[in-house]
């Protein structure tokens, strides 16, 4: 009986390692995977990237690719700062659901109280503004915008810009991305705040979350470990210049991999806002006709053949990135790119779709 006893704790021990080391193997594997399909994408003597991914809060896959900077040779690491273009809209999104939350703002509220002479203001909220379905034609297309773009503007100078122009559809008919909208939340934070955008998200998130590579962006300060942006055209140049006033809160965020899981994972256990607040950000909101638009606060919301994400992306002149969240597994990926040539968006989709087969 005791030899009996002894062989079946033997064969118990030889499954767990066996099991162990399939484990082991298996994510050795998805690791080389994932190399294989970044190191395709971003060569080491070009612009390069970093990707993070995390599982449960924990990192799980952590590296750099390609170069920092051009002209002095200069590899990547995973530690370098990048402009994250439009994901800087969760970081508004987020700011009005902070000063909701005080009391300072409805989210209901129309745009008219917080912009008196802004044309049918009386008939855009603050959810509209947050959700792209204010109907606000986008400004960052509007041509006589290439010739300004270079100068230090107050943001009431950008928003005279696109003020009068008459909406594309009543508010709350259709989904159309607008950075019009996000643009004006930026303005709506400053009045209500007393402080200016940078200063609010400084004071309220990047302190607080101690986000220390997180900042508003600023093209003659030095910023330790920042990432220089490049474009293609015949061959790589340096990213055309904008002053930074112009992307304001729809765009002028720098960060760091690091950050933007420390981000994520504050955003999870609430401590910016409480749960049911959070909940308001990720929540697939409705038109008029009560059509689902795939959009929270600040989040696109998908359901790709089952599996739900929260994702956004972002691009500006010589940067892309990407954050894709699957909740059911919580992993979460960053992509964070040095030229607008080299999307992160879809491979970014890839790797947590690999990392979610294992899991």
């Amino acid at each position: 009986m005791k030899k009996l006893i002894t062989f079946s704790r033997d064969v118990v021990l030889f499954g767990i390692l066996l099991i162990s080391f399939n484990i082991k193997s298996y994510a050795q594997k998805t690791v080389s995977r994932i190399d294989s399909l970044l190191n395709s994408k971003y060569k080491k003597d070009a612009p390069g990237a970093v990707f993070l991914a995390a599982q449960n809060g924990e990192i799980i896959y952590e590296k750099s690719f390609g170069l920092s900077n051009l002209e002095l040779a200069i590899p990547m690491n995973t530690n370098n700062v990048f402009e994250i273009g439009s994901m800087t809209k969760q970081f508004t999104a987020i700011s009005i659901l902070i000063l909701s939350e005080k009391g300072k703002l409805s989210l209901s509220d129309n745009i008219n109280k917080y912009i008196p002479d802004f044309p049918l203001g009386d008939q855009i909220s603050i959810h509209h503004l947050l959700t792209h379905t204010s109907g606000l034609k986008d400004f960052t297309r509007l041509k006589e915008l290439n010739e300004m773009a270079k100068n230090e503007l107050e943001p009431l100078e950008v928003i005279a810009l696109f003020k009068n122009d008459s909406l594309e559809f009543n508010p709350g008919e259709l989904y159309k991305y607008s950075n019009s909208g996000y643009f004006l939340l930026g303005y709506i934070i400053e009045q209500v705040s007393g402080l200016t955008y940078e200063e609010f998200v400084k004071q309220n998130i990047f302190i607080p979350l101690a986000m220390n590579a997180t900042r508003y962006n600023s093209a003659r300060e030095i910023i330790p470990n920042r990432a220089y942006g490049y474009q293609l055209k015949d061959d790589y140049v340096n990213k055309t210049y904008i002053s930074y006033s112009i992307p304001y809160s729809t765009g002028a965020l720098i960060s760091s991999a690091k950050d933007m899981l420390n981000w994520q994972n504050a955003l999870l256990k609430n401590k910016l806002l409480d749960a049911q607040t959070t909940r308001k950000a990720f929540t697939n909101y409705t038109l008029n006709n009560g059509q689902k638009i795939d959009y929270g606060y600040g989040w696109h919301i998908k359901n790709t053949e089952g599996t739900l994400s929260f994702e956004h992306g972002g691009s500006i002149f010589g940067f892309k990135s990407m954050g894709v969240y699957l909740p059911e597994k919580d992993i979460y990926v960053i992509g964070l790119t040095n030229c607008d040539c080299n999307s992160p968006t879809q491979i970014t989709r890839e790797i947590a779709q690999i990392i979610s087969e294992i899991l």
